[in-house]
This record gives C-alpha cells, sequence and structure tokens, in this order.
C-alpha cells in the first residue's frame, strides 16, 4: 500500500522539492498615482495606450500595501518580487525624496515581518522624466546617473534585502522602444541604437553587481533575462533556419553573455573598463511564449495553443531556454517571471501546471518561480485589458477578488508541489484556445512581454 505522501502526488500530480514558489509584480504597473516617469508622459498621449488607459490607476498598490500583503499571506506565499520607482525616489537630479524611500522602506519592513522574502528590482522599463529627456540609457553619463540612485537605494534599503535584480528585460526595452516603437521614446527601426541602449545597460548591471556586493555582503544579483524560444516557421526552409538562429543571437544570446561573464561579443564592443568574470548570483528568467520565425519578424505558428493576447503557449520552452542558459553559465535558477493572460481564468490553472511539470521533469536546479502576476494590472502598451493576475482586479472599485488559479497557486505552495486531488480539482477538463479562435489581439510589435 503506498504510503500517504506518495498517494497525494500520484499521476497525474507531481512534486516540487526545492522550488520556492512567489509571485512577481512591477512597481509603474501595480502603485497607481502620480510619479513623472516616460510611460506617465507615454500614456498621456492619444493612441498610446491600447485601451487609453494609464499608470495613473494601475492597482494604487502604493495605498493598499498593507491589504496585499495580507492577501499575499492568505496565499500562503513566501516570496515577492517587487520594484522600485526610480523617479519617486529621486523625483529630481541628485534630489531624493525622504518620504518615498521611507515608503519603501517601510513595505520591505512589512513584508519581512510577514514572513514574506522580498525580490526587489531596481529598474523595471520605466524612467524618471528627467533622465529619459536627457537622452535616458543613451546619454553618455547614463552609467554615472544610475550609479547614484542605486548607491542611494543601497544605503537606505541594503538592511532589509537580500536578493535583487538589477534590470528587467533589456532586450524587450530596447526593442520595443527603439525598434519596434511601441514603447517610449517611441523610435522606429534603429537597430544600432537599441544596441547601444543594451550595451549601456549591460555595463550598468556589472557596475551594480558590484556595487551590492560591496556594500551588502551575501546579497544574490541578477537579471530577470526575457528569454524566449526562437523556431523557424518551416524547419526545412533555411530562410527560416538562418532567420531563427540569427534571431536568437541578437535578441538574447549575445547580450546574456554580456551580462552574465562581461564579455561582449559583436554586436557589442568591449569596454575597456569592464573585466571579464562572473556577474550573476542566479539566472532570472522571464519567459513567457515562442517565436515562429520566417525572416526579419516573427509570429505565432498555425494551429497551436495560445492566451488572450495571441501568444503561443509552449511549456517545454521554459525548459528549452533554461537548460540552455544553464549550459551556457551554470548556477541556480530563478524563474523570475511566468504567467499568462486570461481574462475569464478558463486555463490558468492548467498554464500553471504545465509549466511546473515541465520544470519539475527537468532536472534543471531551479530554485525559485514567480507567477506573474500577483494582481491584474497595467500591462505598459495594452493597458488594462489584458489579464495576468492571480487576483482579479476591478479597477473603479479596486476591489481583488482571488481566482480559482490563485486558489490552485495557494495550494501548490502549500504542498509543494500538485497533489492528484488539486489536478482534479483545478485542471482536469481545461483547454487551451487554439491560433485563429480567439478574439483579441497580437502585441504591437511581435513581443511577448508582461
Amino acid at each position: 500500500m503506498p504510503d500517504a505522501t506518495s498517494s497525494r502526488f500520484d499521476p497525474p500530480g507531481f512534486a516540487l522539492p526545492g522550488v520556492a514558489l512567489g509571485v512577481a509584480t512591477a512597481a509603474t504597473q501595480i502603485e497607481g498615482g502620480e510619479a513623472d516617469t516616460n510611460w506617465h508622459r507615454w500614456a498621456a498621449q492619444p493612441g498610446r495606450i491600447a485601451d487609453g488607459s494609464s499608470p495613473r490607476r494601475a492597482a494604487d498598490h502604493w495605498n493598499r500595501v498593507g491589504p496585499d500583503i495580507a492577501l499575499l499571506g492568505e496565499l500562503g506565499v513566501r516570496h515577492y518580487r517587487m520594484g522600485l520607482e526610480w523617479a519617486r525616489i529621486e523625483p529630481s537630479p541628485g534630489r531624493f525624496d525622504a518620504a518615498a524611500v521611507e515608503h519603501y522602506h517601510d513595505e520591505l519592513a512589512a513584508l519581512r515581518a510577514a514572513g514574506i522574502t522580498p525580490l526587489v528590482t531596481l529598474h523595471h522599463f520605466s524612467n524618471p522624466w528627467w533622465f529619459e529627456s536627457a537622452g535616458g540609457w543613451e546619454q553618455r553619463h547614463a552609467l554615472t546617473v544610475f550609479a547614484r540612485y542605486v548607491d542611494h537605494v543601497v544605503a537606505a534599503l541594503g538592511d532589509l534585502a537580500s536578493d535583487w535584480v538589477t534590470l528587467n528585460e533589456p532586450n524587450i526595452y530596447a526593442t520595443k522602444g527603439w525598434v519596434d516603437g511601441d514603447w517610449p521614446p517611441g523610435v522606429t527601426g534603429s537597430i544600432r541604437r537599441a544596441q547601444r541602449v543594451m550595451q549601456t545597460m549591460a555595463a550598468a548591471h556589472i557596475q551594480t553587481y558590484l556595487t551590492l556586493h560591496r556594500a551588502c555582503p551575501g546579497a544574490r544579483v541578477g537579471v530577470a533575462n526575457h528569454l524566449r524560444v526562437f523556431a523557424p516557421r518551416n524547419r526545412w526552409n533555411p530562410v527560416h533556419r538562418v532567420s531563427a538562429l540569427g534571431a536568437e543571437y541578437l535578441f538574447q544570446t549575445a547580450l546574456t553573455r554580456a551580462f552574465s561573464v562581461g564579455r561582449f561579443l559583436a554586436p557589442f564592443v568591449q569596454p575597456r573598463d569592464i573585466e571579464p568574470g562572473r556577474y550573476y548570483d542566479f539566472q532570472g528568467i522571464n519567459y513567457y511564449s515562442r517565436s515562429s520565425v520566417t525572416g526579419l519578424r516573427d509570429g505565432v505558428a498555425r494551429d497551436v495553443p495560445v492566451n488572450d493576447l495571441g501568444w503561443e503557449v509552449y511549456p517545454q520552452g521554459l525548459v528549452e531556454v533554461a537548460r540552455t542558459i544553464n549550459a551556457a553559465y551554470p548556477g541556480p535558477i530563478w524563474i523570475t517571471e511566468n504567467g499568462t493572460a486570461d481574462a475569464a481564468d478558463a486555463f490558468r490553472p492548467l498554464f500553471l501546471y504545465d509549466h511546473l511539470k515541465a520544470i519539475a521533469g527537468s532536472g534543471l536546479p531551479v530554485e525559485r518561480f514567480y507567477h506573474w502576476c500577483f494582481t491584474d494590472n497595467f500591462e505598459w502598451a495594452d493597458g488594462e485589458e489584458p489579464r495576468f493576475g492571480l487576483a482579479a482586479l476591478d479597477y473603479p472599485s479596486q476591489r481583488r477578488t482571488v481566482r480559482e488559479s490563485g486558489r490552485f497557486y495557494a495550494d501548490i505552495v502549500a504542498n509543494a508541489g500538485v497533489t492528484t486531488r488539486a489536478h482534479e480539482r483545478w485542471v482536469l477538463g481545461q483547454h487551451y484556445p487554439m491560433a485563429g479562435t480567439v478574439p483579441g489581439h497580437r502585441p504591437r510589435g511581435g513581443v511577448p512581454t508582461a
């Protein structure tokens, strides 16, 4: 007779030994209120945001920190990725807002008091307007300016956080802002300028990595890399195959090498003041989808499962990108974002099940998994329409309601895996929509990101 423990995880259940489960957020996407950022200004321009919404409303988290931490506790979450809004902390060059810093200090202290370990993101797509209007990450002194902000944050908050993400998805930030033009600053077609931005951000990561380790012994520091599977639409077509390899190299391979070990391969240029070394304590992976590549642009394959935004659902891709990066840069893997747009909560439990099951059977050193997102939030150029949250958000009232997928996730956290009973309750019978059958839209520019 099987014992009680083994029967809990009889197929189709599975255990997740050694994987700490959490949720992820970003400051601009949840805090609401007034902050003079590039995104607040961008959203004020007609036509920039799909539904005309703005980060000024978002999830009003700035005023609801206490209740939101209590809700995290109800879900049993013990790991929480949060962001800092640079524009709140440094509203003008060299002037730091003591009240904003105290707010973040109190939030971190409250998380720790609740038994929740924070993972703090220093930059998540959002810049102070004074930095953006001076040229942002293209300006000559961007490294010096960012270092000043980092120094202040570490001095003020370093005693409350040991886990840090320096930068979130620099490849997405550069591609959406300087190639597709869907995000600020709205430049289109400038691969050269996008590469310059990514090069500067890679140098900023290395600089920040060293700063954090000097100031905070024992700190764990990494980048939240946006990684995708690039597959040729027709694997027998040589153009498709070469395009997929080229897209992968330009979008993530060369950049990940610069961030991880300080080696800047073409099209980047090796900075004179950066020595090759190890500049990561974990490899952060944000994974959402697979790209079907035909040429210079990518898309979605035919007859594949998709989410509300038309992004392909490809769970095995999470293992594929994690295995690739672990082979090149061995060490702990933290899935810093993974989730899906599903307003009806019709397939999010299945999505969670499939991605976590892929991790469980991978044999990879995955230490953490952060679901995107805690609540519905402002999803950049797509506005408030996409719904990624474990908790549904009614924007006018700001009421949070835990979805069934949230209850499923809480059950996974409590049991360190998916039990047979949980699979029967939340996953059994769910199906993904198929490409071409879902009303919705692809993200402008074709680059999946939350």
